[in-house]
């Protein structure tokens, strides 16, 4: 196995693929309605909604930082976390496109990482940080995210 199919291996396991550990980010948002979509534990704390499109915009962050890419680009306006419901409409519907937005962030990402070749994983970025460290906390922060919500949804009435 090669270093990328490992770091392809850690990220699919944290975010949609069976492992040891139990639940990943997908599995704590499977089946989630709106209403426990956008409750919130207390005034001005995220939303299981904010912390599923919070995860996409990371994602799509790590992407655009592997291929060079400026910054910009994401599929909504703003940056790390995003107000959901935006008003005190929500539907279902609204939903079900941030949680494909998440999916389709992870796909493209991976996408990213596989047409790395091994040796560029060792590649630093802006003198900071390899590519591999990069990609390997990406997978630590779904996992941490996935924890958050499954504590979420344990706390709603």
């Amino acid at each position: 196995m090669t270093t990328v199919e490992l770091v392809l291996r850690q990220i699919d396991q944290a975010f949609d693929q069976k492992s040891w550990h139990g639940t990943n980010l997908r599995g704590a948002i499977r089946g989630i309605t709106v209403s426990q979509a956008v409750w919130r534990p207390a005034a001005r704390r995220h939303n299981i909604w904010e912390l599923v499109l919070h995860a996409a915009y990371w994602k799509y962050t790590v992407q655009r930082r592997i291929e060079g890419g400026s910054r910009g680009g994401f599929a909504l306006e703003g940056a790390n976390f995003f107000e959901r419901p935006a008003g005190k409409n929500f539907r279902e519907s609204e939903w079900k496109a941030d949680v494909a937005l998440l999916v389709k962030t992870h796909r493209d990402l991976r996408a990213a990482i596989a047409s790395l070749a091994p040796a560029r994983l060792e590649t630093e970025m802006d003198g900071k940080m390899r590519i591999l460290d990069l990609v390997i906390g990406i997978a630590a922060h779904d996992l941490y995210h996935a924890g958050q919500i499954q504590i979420l949804k344990r706390l709603q009435p």
